[in-house]
């Protein structure tokens, strides 16, 4: 088997048709069933099943049809690789995110890497979870992915700075006056909290950490996206959680941000299938200059979240 007739395959199943396919693939029908009919023999049985309108996956097909994805994902990476190794001038590089990392810190980076490598075009790609994202690059949708440090990653993983995660209430808060508070304190509060907040160790993030502070919180409101539980706590419905630089710089700061104590932190990473070359490594080489370093521990304790807990944290969508 070809990786084209691969294409061919994986085209007539997406158009649920041959015609549609060949026109697609500017070439004959004839020269497409051809294809398709070789693929067949080679992997011992019909992957399609010819309907009188259009076509549908058989077993044999279904079974085959996620490793073909991979296999021309992983080509088309293969050569967007090749051609960034030979500078980082030239090709594309598609860049993965959660969607707080996307909206709070890529728009400076990728402002700064246009201004330097104009002639590679940028793909990003957003999402919710710190376990899509994996699963997103582990399939090769992406040359590297930003995101918290994932677990047990098999690849490449290059720490680029840290995130802090804060509280924000009201600017009429009784504690808008201070910079920190303990989650204690916040014991008789409400809380925004996001849709998909993930569950640790049985719980979902804030039941576990409140939990652990002796209290069970109230939630007022559930949300889909980050940006939305924020506007939402300046607004007065509630405490949120969220990383900070999506509070100042994506959001707005009509809020007022208080530091947990001990505050709540967590690494930043790029993480990849292979060693970043040319131009993946000089984004993350950029990335890791334009994202300021970790402060110098001071005296009081620091909550370093592990990434599980930290994406329950960030109540990321």
């Amino acid at each position: 088997m070809s990786l084209r007739q691969m294409e061919y395959f994986l085209t007539v199943v997406d158009e649920a048709s041959f015609t549609r396919a060949a026109e697609v693939l500017h070439v004959t029908q004839s020269a497409l069933s051809h294809q398709i009919k070789a693929l067949e023999r080679s992997v011992g049985g019909d992957l399609l099943e010819r309907l009188p309108r259009g076509v549908r996956l058989t077993p044999m097909g279904r079974a085959f049809r996620p490793h073909a994805e991979l296999a021309v994902r992983s080509a088309v990476q293969a050569r967007r690789a090749a051609r960034a190794a030979a500078g980082a001038e030239g090709g594309e590089l598609h860049v993965a995110a959660v969607h707080s990392v996307a909206v709070g810190i890529l728009p400076d980076v990728f402002a700064r890497w246009r201004a330097a490598h104009s002639g590679v075009l940028l793909h990003l790609h957003e999402y919710a979870t710190t376990e899509a994202l994996e699963e997103e690059v582990e399939r090769g949708t992406a040359d590297l992915a930003v995101g918290p440090a994932p677990r047990d990653w098999p690849g490449t993983v290059v720490t680029v700075g840290e995130e802090e995660i804060v509280l924000v209430v009201p600017f009429d808060d009784r504690f808008a006056g201070r910079t920190s508070v303990t989650l204690p304190e916040l014991a008789d509060r409400p809380w925004v909290r996001c849709a998909m907040e993930p569950v640790i160790e049985g719980q979902r993030f804030l039941d576990w950490a409140c939990g652990r502070a002796g209290f069970r919180p109230y939630t007022a409101v559930y949300t889909e996206h980050t940006s939305t539980a924020v506007r939402m706590a300046a607004a007065g419905v509630g405490v949120c959680t969220a990383p900070s630089h999506i509070v100042g710089g994506a959001v707005g700061e009509d809020c007022v941000v208080l530091t947990p104590d001990p505050p709540w932190k967590r690494a930043l990473t790029v993480f990849s299938r292979v060693p970043p070359t040319g131009a993946a490594e000089a984004f993350v080489d950029l990335l890791r200059a334009a994202w300021p370093a970790p402060a110098a521990p001071g005296p009081a304790a620091t909550t370093a979240l592990p990434a599980h807990v930290c994406d329950a944290a960030t109540a990321l969508a």
